[in-house]
C-alpha cells in the first residue's frame, strides 16, 4: 500500500524505485500539470486508455513447476538482432519536455539496457544525434504531407545508422486530446521537433480551445495515407519494415503481404481512437491471422516484467515501452530512464523463473486464462 509520503526524485528516485509506478509518481512531483496531463492523458473520454491496462489485468498466466530455473535468460531476438531482453523503447515525441537531455539521455539508457531505442520524428534532438550515442536505434516515422520530405527523413534515418523505420498508420490526424485543448497546450520554446525545423512552429503558439500541438501535426502529416505507400517505402528502404498501429488481423496479413517485416499491434496508448480494442485483446488474433510470417510485436500499457510475460504468452515476439521511459527521464534524467529498464529487465526474469520458463522462446509455450480484473492496486 501507499505510505502517504511525498515521491522522491532525482537520484532519491532511482535508489528508492521498486516498480515502475513509482517514476510515475516521482515524475507527477516534478513536472507542471500541463506536460503531465500531454505525457499520461489519452483522447476522448479515455476509455482506451483506462482499458488497456484493465485489459492486460485480467490476462492470468499458468505456471508451469519443477522446470529448473537455475539459469533464466531474458535474451531475445527483434527483427533479426539480439536484444538484452523483448523489450523496444517506444518512440514518444519531445522528450525535452521533461528534461534537458532529452532523447540522448533515453538513448544512453536504451543502451546501456542493451534494448532499441525508437525515435520519433517529432523528437526533440535530431536523428544524427540520438544515433551517435552509439546503440541500436530504429526511426519511427510519420507520413507528412510533403511526400519527398518523407523520403529525405528516410535518408537521413539509413545514414545515420538506424537499424529500422517503424512506420506510424494509425494518424491520419491526432486524436482528439480533451486535457490538451483544456489546457491549451503548445510546445515551450526551447522543445521543437528537430527533425523537421529548426525553429518555432505551430505547435508553439497557445490559443483558445485546442491543442497547439495537435494542430501542427494537422497541418504537417498526410491524412492520405494508404497501402500504396506502405508499398512505395518499401521498395525505397532496405532497412526492416514495421507498421505501428495494427489492430486488425486483415491489416496485419496485408501488412506482411506488403513486405513489412514486423507489425507492432497498437492503439497508441489510447491516444487516438477513444473507444479502439485494447491491444492486448486483439494480439492472439492478430497473432494466428499472420501464422509466422512477419513479427508481431505489442504495446500501449506496458507496466511490468509480468506484462510483457503475458505479451510473449499471447504470441508476440517482444513489446514497445513508451510512457514509464518517460516518466524517469522526468523524475531523473538518464539514471532515473536507465532504472526503468533495469526494473522491467529484473521483473522480467522473476516472472519468467517463476512461471516455470528458463528464457523468452519458452513463455511462448504458457497457456493463459482470463480473469476478472479488481480495481487498481497501489504498491
Amino acid at each position: 500500500m501507499s505510505s502517504g509520503a511525498e515521491p522522491e526524485t532525482g537520484a532519491a528516485a532511482t535508489e528508492t524505485a521498486l516498480c515502475l509506478a513509482d517514476f510515475e509518481r516521482a515524475a507527477a512531483a516534478v513536472l507542471s500539470a500541463e506536460v503531465r496531463d500531454f505525457v499520461a492523458g489519452g483522447s476522448g473520454a479515455e476509455t482506451t486508455l483506462d482499458a488497456n491496462r484493465a485489459a492486460l489485468d485480467r490476462v492470468f498466466l499458468v505456471p508451469r513447476v519443477l522446470t529448473d530455473a537455475s539459469r533464466v535468460s531474458t535474451e531475445s531476438r527483434l527483427l533479426g538482432r539480439t536484444a538484452a531482453m523483448p523489450v523496444a523503447v517506444a518512440p514518444v515525441a519531445y522528450h525535452r519536455l521533461v528534461h534537458p537531455d532529452g532523447e540522448l539521455a533515453a538513448a544512453r539508457a536504451a543502451k546501456a539496457a542493451g534494448v532499441p531505442f525508437t525515435a520519433s520524428t517529432l523528437s526533440s534532438v535530431p536523428i544524427e544525434e540520438i544515433t551517435a550515442v552509439g546503440g541500436a536505434v530504429w526511426f519511427q516515422l510519420y507520413w507528412l504531407r510533403d511526400t519527398a520530405q518523407t523520403m529525405r527523413l528516410v535518408r537521413r534515418a539509413e545514414d545515420a545508422g538506424c537499424e529500422a523505420v517503424v512506420l506510424t498508420v494509425d494518424v491520419p490526424w491526432m486524436g482528439r486530446r480533451l486535457r490538451d485543448v483544456r489546457n491549451r497546450f503548445a510546445l515551450p520554446g526551447h522543445v521543437t521537433a528537430a527533425n523537421l525545423t529548426s525553429g518555432p512552429s505551430s505547435a508553439h503558439r497557445r490559443a483558445a480551445d485546442v491543442s497547439a500541438v495537435a494542430v501542427h501535426t494537422g497541418r504537417t502529416f498526410s491524412s492520405a495515407l494508404t497501402w500504396s505507400h506502405v508499398a512505395d517505402l518499401r521498395e525505397r528502404t532496405g532497412l526492416p519494415l514495421v507498421l505501428k498501429g495494427v489492430l486488425a488481423p486483415e491489416d496485419a496479413v496485408r501488412a506482411a503481404e506488403s513486405g513489412a517485416d514486423a507489425v507492432v499491434v497498437s492503439n497508441h496508448g489510447g491516444r487516438q481512437l477513444d473507444g479502439a480494442v485494447p491491444s492486448i485483446e486483439a494480439l492472439p488474433d492478430v497473432v494466428r491471422a499472420v501464422r509466422g510470417s512477419c513479427e508481431v510485436l505489442l504495446d500501449s500499457g506496458i507496466r511490468s516484467g509480468t506484462d510483457v510475460l503475458r505479451a510473449l504468452a499471447l504470441g508476440a515476439s517482444g513489446v514497445l515501452v513508451g510512457r514509464p521511459l518517460i516518466w524517469g527521464l522526468a523524475a531523473a534524467g538518464e539514471a532515473g530512464a536507465a532504472r526503468v529498464l533495469e526494473l522491467l529487465a529484473d521483473e522480467l526474469r522473476d516472472a519468467l523463473g517463476l512461471s516455470g520458463c528458463d528464457g523468452v522462446a519458452a513463455a511462448a509455450r504458457l497457456r493463459t486464462a482470463a480473469g476478472p480484473a479488481g480495481p487498481p492496486r497501489t504498491v
